[in-house]
């Protein structure tokens, strides 16, 4: 598959998004990450139980290198499964369905990375649960006939990573940053998700 054919099979399947700045520079990079799996008809089901397996271990080993390594991992693995798929002609609705549960599966494990590293606890429950509620309430619209998504937040998933990213390699110096960004992430969160909400009322009225 050329690029500019994988470039429009996303763009049909994301609501004939225009595949352009931000949005392009990823999915160029996907392209080039995802090649030679393809060729190894390595399956993307794969790729996404890895990504899982590594948001597991980004928790087990919080306090580590290694966890932070894991979680960076767990992120890639959920940015180049469904390019995999489309490449391999092997996208589909389960799979859609499939890769959304392990979105969740792995946010709850980033969650409680967040809490093994000493975030308090309520501030991390507010945070994950306002997160998984703003995906709910995308995938809800879609059913109901909006399937692009016009409203990117301050909280998407690749900020949420990165927040625990920050946090993580925080506690390797002088400056602990775990309080900072575990709060930063439920304002962030509780912001996007009337947003997301405010944005679906509009549309759906």
């Amino acid at each position: 598959m050329s690029r500019n054919t994988f470039f429009l099979k996303w763009s049909s399947l994301h609501g004939d998004t225009p595949v352009k700045g931000a949005v392009k520079g990823w999915l160029s990079i996907s392209y080039i990450l995802v090649k030679p799996l393809a060729l190894l008809k390595t399956s993307p089901h794969f790729v996404t139980s890895a990504g899982v397996f590594a948001a597991i271990g980004s928790w087990r080993f919080a306090h580590s290198y290694l966890g932070i390594a894991l979680l960076v991992f767990s992120l890639l693995c959920d940015g180049i499964d469904g390019s995999l798929a489309m490449i391999r002609n092997m996208d589909s609705r389960w799979g859609a369905i499939t890769d959304s549960f392990a979105d969740r599966v792995s946010e709850f494990f980033w969650a409680l990375t967040f809490h093994a590293l000493g975030a308090p606890t309520i501030v991390i429950a507010i945070a994950w649960v306002g997160a998984g509620t703003q995906e709910y309430v995308r995938a809800r619209m879609g059913g109901l006939g909006a399937k692009e998504i016009t409203q990117v937040t301050i909280a998407e998933r690749p900020v949420r990573a990165s927040l625990l990213f920050v946090a993580m390699v925080s506690i390797h110096t002088h400056f602990d940053m775990v309080n900072r960004t575990s709060w930063m992430w439920m304002i962030m969160q509780l912001i996007s998700f009337i947003l997301v909400l405010n944005d679906g009322y509009g549309r759906l009225k």
